[in-house]
């Protein structure tokens, strides 16, 4: 008996191949999720795993019997909504959720409205050493946070840092600003420096992504170039804008690093500042690891609530917008 003729199909040329078997196309469809597999492993042993063992232990709290000595003195027992009703009444973290939307006020508006302003500047024809002063802009940017901090840190001291000496010198008066309400403009500062740069490239490469075309049909019709800057590119970078706002509010509320690098210089920053700190000297300080859990996850929660919210409302607007 003769075997099966194979079935081939011509190419351009006329030249025979065969067709793949269905063995070869369900391992050429299923090769894409193998090579999701080394990432998966590392999302889940190190992002879903520990959130979920956070989640975990904001349940639980610890019972002491008697005096708390001998074996099984202390016991890990279910604690229900505990440590979340704990957490919400908590006055400290509170607090610090406060500061925190103070010092947002200032740090967000101020460092995207700097970002877009530079993206604008190094748009423009005019401009000489782009390269070089992109670079410079961004170059903060890739400064560690507590390294910043501890050089502008030391640049507020009164003591040591140079622009009190020369202040000093000049007969003008040398404020503290580690010391009462100009620490938030101390803290803002170190943030505003270092994360303009990000927020810059993001909003400049979506600049350089505008066709020239555009540009040419603005100037055909005598717009200026700021009128091209106000009308055509800001509202083109808009939804760069709404990324570099939602990680700028993610920052925002988790801000560590500065506080806590500048805590040893100045007594005007507590061990719970931010609702970080809190969490942070409750889980290590104190030894309540399950309180600082359930503070964890009411952060996370907010967080989330509130990148998703805004994210919601900026579609929103989008759609009402493209409706026009």
């Amino acid at each position: 008996m003769k075997s099966p003729a194979r079935r081939t199909s011509y190419g351009v040329k006329g030249a025979p191949y065969a067709h793949p078997s269905p063995t070869a196309l369900e391992r050429a469809r299923s090769a894409p999720y193998f090579f999701l597999i080394p990432a998966s492993l590392l999302f889940l042993l190190f992002f879903a795993l520990p959130i979920g063992y956070a989640v975990w232990l904001s349940f639980r709290k610890v019972r002491v019997s008697g005096l708390g000595l001998g074996a099984g003195a202390r016991e890990e027992v279910w604690a229900g909504l505990e440590n979340y009703t704990g957490a919400l009444s908590d006055s400290e973290l509170l607090g610090g959720a406060l500061r925190v939307l103070g010092y947002g006020c200032i740090v967000v508006p101020v460092m995207l409205g700097l970002a877009l302003l530079f993206a604008l500047m190094l748009d423009s024809e005019k401009v000489r050493l782009t390269p070089f002063t992109r670079l410079a802009i961004f170059l903060p940017y890739a400064i560690p946070g507590v390294v910043a901090a501890l050089l502008w840190g030391f640049l507020y001291l009164p003591d040591v840092s140079p622009f009190h000496f020369v202040l000093d010198r000049l007969g003008l008066p040398q404020p503290d600003l580690l010391d009462g309400g100009p620490l938030y403009l101390a803290l803002s500062n170190i943030a505003v420096w270092g994360g303009t740069g990000f927020n810059m490239i993001v909003i400049y490469t979506a600049l350089r992504a505008i066709p020239a075309e555009v540009y040419e049909a603005a100037r055909l019709d005598g717009a200026t170039p700021l009128q091209i800057a106000l009308r055509i590119k800001i509202p083109m970078v808009a939804p760069s804008l709404v990324l570099t706002f939602f990680f700028s509010i993610i920052a925002t509320l988790q801000v560590f690093n500065e506080p806590t690098t500048l805590k040893p210089l100045t007594n005007s920053v507590s061990t719970t500042w931010s609702p970080l700190m809190k969490v942070y000297q409750d889980a290590f300080g104190n030894g309540d690891i399950h309180a600082a859990a359930a503070q964890a996850t009411l952060i996370a929660l907010a967080t989330l609530v509130l990148s998703f919210g805004f994210l919601r409302a900026a579609n929103r607007r989008n759609k009402q917008e493209a409706a026009r």
